[in-house]
């Protein structure tokens, strides 16, 4: 079983605290290290947090308190506070267990110590440093269930297998849905929303054209992302918002594995000539832990060596042997601004192993220089406010702090995060998703244009150099 904190798992956090919240993943020992003042530094002084444990047995469990961590040194009381478990053995039976409220504290608060529940520690999780063993913790906390909780019958044995051998610890951040406070002002500024916006932003990007002087008739983007980050979604808004209506031309779905298995090099067409537009967006299978593209097969997609309409077969890797290889592409045929995808409602869940294969995409990338933005999709998911009305994602906190957070995660400035709402179960177009589609794909242009200028920047340096050299 995977370690995350599922939705299912989250509307059943919600019955038992009450009220419909949202979870932010403050704290991860796999992450951010087993270490009391990493948990500290991470959770202090941040309101009401669940604690989830995750056991080498596949169980789940661990504590909520409504009262903030604050590396006090003292026992604090929490009416509210319980402990719970989630899956037994990986199986969904999830109990309850209240603090009894028989003058005995919810919890201990200390530097020294990770998050500890119970008067007599009925679940102290670690304290100083724990070293990861293989793949797993070995905590040296202590279990004392039944001390300050009501059990309902479970056990040590029944909650924890008996043993504190932990995959990982996760600590969240519970708030209200939406709560995160909308600015007075906007953190990005943007013109007035209106039909004259969406009708000027059409105008512009129909007329679009890349550098002359480069001979290069069209941008050319990649779309990189995780499986079912909404990669092949993006170029569906974008295809629905300059045909008129909501389109399906690219697959797209939530499957387990990516739902691209062919390499396309789509292209949006003029509403009334049909006419295709001055920039192509290019699709490949999503990125996942074990499997997917990788850095060899990155390389000859940068590089424009991979033709249209390539099958890819995540068991046979690409060769100068395929069918329509690209042996000496122009760069025309080259990609000019790379788009990560990323699903901004589990951005503090996406698993190392897919950031690490970000990352070492990127440094192909980088080698090249090609300039990348990341497109935040489902920001819908993420806060109540930009869900009723899309116009206020430039006002939303929510928004903002997931944006600063993926900034960090993938090393690019903060102007390179694009939030975005693609169409996924509409049945008529909308003129802010419209809008917003339309300032990013705006951006991306942008970002194209200026890697063509680098290089045409090269190509006259190169000619001044042979110049002072035959003189």
């Amino acid at each position: 079983m995977s370690v995350e904190f599922k939705k299912n798992d989250q509307l059943q956090m919600n019955k038992w605290i009450g009220g419909n919240k949202e979870y932010r993943l403050l704290y991860k020992a796999t992450r951010d290290g087993c270490t009391a003042t990493a948990f500290h530094n991470k959770c202090n002084n941040r309101g009401p947090t669940v604690t989830i444990l995750y056991n080498t047995n596949d169980s789940v469990f661990g504590g909520y308190t409504s009262i903030s961590w604050s590396s006090a040194g003292a026992y604090h009381v929490d009416a509210s506070a319980f402990l719970f478990r989630l899956y037994q053995n990986r199986n969904w039976i999830p109990v309850k267990m209240p603090f009894n409220g028989n003058n005995y504290n919810s919890i201990y608060d200390d530097a020294t110590y990770g998050p500890t529940f119970g008067g007599g520690h009925d679940l102290r999780t670690f304290t100083g440093t724990v070293n990861r063993s293989g793949t797993y913790y070995q905590l040296n906390g202590t279990t004392n269930f039944g001390h300050s909780y009501t059990m309902n019958g479970e056990t040590y044995n029944s909650i924890s297998n008996g043993h504190l051998q932990i995959k990982d610890i996760e600590v969240y951040l519970v708030m209200d849905l939406g709560a995160g406070p909308s600015f007075e002002s906007p953190w990005r500024k943007s013109p007035k929303w209106d039909e004259k916006l969406l009708n000027d932003l059409k105008e512009k990007i129909e007329q679009y054209k890349p550098l002359q002087e480069l001979k290069v008739p069209k941008a050319r983007f990649l779309l990189v992302g995780q499986v079912g980050a909404g990669k092949s979604s993006f170029f569906n808004t974008i295809n629905s918002i300059f045909k008129g209506y909501i389109t399906s031309q690219a697959c797209s779905g939530n499957a387990e594995h990516s739902v691209t298995t062919v390499y396309r090099m789509y292209q949006i067409r003029n509403t009334t000539s049909g006419e295709p537009l001055n920039f192509r967006i290019h699709d490949t299978r999503g990125i996942e832990a074990d499997q997917g593209i990788d850095a060899h097969e990155m390389c000859f997609l940068l590089d424009g060596h991979i033709p249209d309409r390539h099958q890819l077969n995540p068991s046979v890797p690409l060769s100068t042997d395929i069918p329509g290889f690209v042996a000496s592409p122009h760069l025309s045929e080259k990609i000019h601004c790379v788009v990560f995808v990323i699903d901004g409602s589990t951005v503090d869940v996406i698993p190392e192993k897919v950031i690490e294969k970000m990352k070492t995409l990127q440094s192909r990338m980088n080698q090249r220089g090609v300039p990348q933005v990341v497109l935040l999709t489902k920001i819908d998911k993420m806060c109540e406010t930009t869900a009723e009305n899309l116009s206020k994602v430039f006002f939303s906190s929510v928004i903002q702090e997931t944006i600063n957070r993926v900034s960090q995660i993938i090393g690019l400035p903060r102007s390179h995060i694009l939030p975005i709402k693609n169409y996924e179960s509409e049945m008529e177009l909308n003129e802010n998703v419209n809008i917003l589609t339309l300032l990013t794909l705006q951006q991306m242009l942008h970002f194209s244009d200026d890697y063509m200028c680098n290089y045409l920047d090269e190509i006259e340096e190169e000619k001044v150099q042979k110049l002072s050299i035959r003189e």
